[in-house]
């Protein structure tokens, strides 16, 4: 983050709070003022460095930051950004990674200089000092510089010389905010939006120079007179966790106004999704590319599609260049994202758009580089999600592609329809009277946790276990049911518990697989309609969901997953907001 204007300490402290959740092994602070550049950085959490920075009390008015996710070197106060060159006059914050840094250290080591962290990102500071003990401009020297980097970043820098902060992009979010009385530039637009909700988002190859009298924007040497300013359309407090005790719950607690505001906008549209129809036109065939919990999104919608009679696919956004897919004109790529800014699915899009498919980004952020960069943009409009552990947007990128759907093969079912009308306050139900602490407490001391699933059902068993190991630690694995008997099935042990996602596809099935299981000694856990007699009898506990259709009843199971991975957390006493090793926004390959 950088910030010209008055108080640049406190605010860029403010700020990068606002953004811990995209980074928190180490912070840092770089200041301006009328002794030089002051640097200030801890390993740890920001309430380490904001320790430091009020016993040293600095003032200026010019300053950037960071927090950070480690990508090269392990978190230490050396290795935490900014990072400054020989001299301490050059100072450099930096997101992502320079994929040609070791040939340009051992370069830069060669004539004299002197490094202090094992980061990719100190190579900067030291190639710009190079530039100005040449004979350039600290603007010039910069620019040569970012000319001489391989891979992804958005960089920000301060020199001693200026009143002025230098910033490029390349495959990194960087996003300018705009006040009366002061400049913002950040990763995301938390960082500043208390302080203004008018942006610019920089894009790639763009470079950056806010100073006091304002800010100019440059590619390739020519100014660019046209980049659009937004207003963005939430506000700051939306941001905030509201009285409780992790954003993971406020955001779980969400999900039924999120998804009220899709289905509610849609409901009596003839176009039920805002996009240029247009982009539809003849298509006959999907292939999904996504990340994480989007994937699991992408499969569910997968799923929507191939029981409609529409051939899809879903492909990891990291490996989908290697499948050297088949692109026909009648195909079209979808991405699924929420930030709209993972660096291997836009990647993904980027192979898709060369080989010369249409494109659209399914996505929870106006202006990211996902929705910039497709042919066509779907919002999700779930609001802000702080949380690393993604909950809301999961649902709500599966009620959009529900609808999407619904769309391309023309299927508006009442059914689903009034299905989908009900998830909302269906939702609120589970949330209501879910017993999913008492199951947490019941089963936190068992070794391994299996979530399976069928149809609509594995893309949520999948997504199940993906909350209990990221945020709770504890070995968690999802699997299609049926696959449990080709190896899985030789991990179930009397310490196991299978949580079994039933929805209504193929459920007397499940229900073999579940029999397997308790054969084996396994405790089972169905999460159902308790109508369903059949699988009470042999469940050991119930998570219950309301009846509904069977292609929304696995939104509602998914909930109740939601709900146990974090009481198992919390019981536990791990950081939920902050799991280990982990960022919300993976801006890196």
């Amino acid at each position: 983050m950088a910030r010209v204007g008055r108080d640049a300490e406190n605010v860029l402290l403010h700020g990068l709070r606002k953004l811990e959740y995209r980074g928190y092994d180490s912070a840092g602070l770089a200041l301006r003022n009328g002794h030089g550049v002051e640097v200030f950085k801890r390993e740890g959490e920001i309430s380490r460095l904001v320790s430091h920075v009020g016993r040293e009390k600095p003032v200026a008015e010019i300053g950037i930051g960071h927090t950070r996710w480690s990508t090269h070197g392990p978190p230490t106060d050396e290795n935490a950004h900014p990072h400054t060159d020989c001299t301490g006059e050059i100072a450099v914050v930096h997101n992502g990674i320079i994929e040609n840094h070791g040939a340009l250290r051992r370069q830069l080591e060669k004539t004299g200089h002197e490094f202090e962290s094992d980061t990719d990102t100190e190579v900067i500071p030291h190639l710009i000092e190079n530039g100005i003990a040449a004979g350039h401009s600290p603007e010039e020297a910069f620019e040569s510089t970012v000319e001489l980097l391989s891979g992804s970043y958005a960089i920000a820098m301060i020199h001693r010389g200026e009143k002025t902060v230098y910033a490029a992009r390349r495959g990194s979010p960087l996003v300018l905010g705009i006040d009366e009385s002061a400049l913002f530039l950040a990763s995301d637009v938390p960082a500043f939006l208390e302080f203004t909700d008018r942006v610019v988002y920089i894009e790639d190859e763009q470079l950056v120079r806010i100073s006091a009298s304002g800010y100019t924007i440059t590619e390739r040497g020519d100014e660019i007179a046209d980049q659009p300013v937004v207003r963005v359309e939430w506000n700051g407090e939306a941001a905030e966790k509201g009285g409780y005790d992790h954003y993971m719950r406020k955001e779980i607690d969400e999900q039924p106004s999120a998804i009220r505001q899709i289905v509610g906008s849609h409901a009596a549209a003839d176009e039920l999704l805002d996009i240029d129809p247009a982009i539809l036109d003849g298509v006959s065939e999907i292939q999904f590319v996504a990340c994480g919990t989007s994937y699991h999104a992408a499969l569910y919608g997968s799923f929507l599609l191939e029981s409609r009679g529409i051939p899809a696919s879903t492909y990891l956004a990291s490996e989908y260049a290697l499948h050297n897919c088949s692109i026909g004109e009648n195909t079209l790529v979808v991405a699924v994202t929420q930030s709209g800014e993972t660096a291997d699915t836009l990647a993904a899009i980027d192979a898709a758009k060369r080989a010369g498919g249409r494109t659209l980004a399914v996505t929870n952020v106006v202006g990211s580089t996902a929705a910039r960069t497709c042919d066509e943009a779907l919002y999700i409009r779930a609001g802000p999600e702080i949380g690393v552990a993604a909950t809301k947007t999961f649902s709500s990128q599966v009620v959009c592609l529900s609808l999407f759907a619904a769309q391309l093969t023309g299927d508006r079912s009442s059914a689903l329809a009034d299905a989908l009308a009900s998830l909302p306050g269906d939702i609120q139900r589970v949330l209501d009277r879910s017993k999913s602490r008492k199951i947490a407490a019941r089963y936190r001391d068992r070794e391994a946790f299996f979530f399976i699933g069928r149809g609509a059902g594995y893309p949520v068993a999948l997504e199940g276990a993906l909350k209990m190991k990221e945020i709770s630690y504890e070995h968690a694995e999802g699997f299609a049911a049926g696959e449990l008997k080709h190896g899985p099935l030789a991990l179930v042990t009397p310490n196991t518990v299978v949580f079994a996602v039933f929805t209504g596809h193929n459920d007397d099935k499940l229900l073999n697989n579940v029999t397997e299981v308790k054969t084996r000694g396994g405790t089972v856990v169905a999460v159902v309609d308790t109508a369903n007699e059949a699988v009470l009898e042999q469940a050991n506990d119930v998570l219950e969901i309301p009846e509904t259709h069977p292609d929304v009843a696995g939104l509602l199971a998914n909930v109740q997953l939601q709900l146990v991975s974090y009481h198992a957390a919390n019981l536990l006493g791990r950081p939920i907001d902050k799991p280990r090793n982990l960022a919300k926004s993976v801006t890196v390959e």
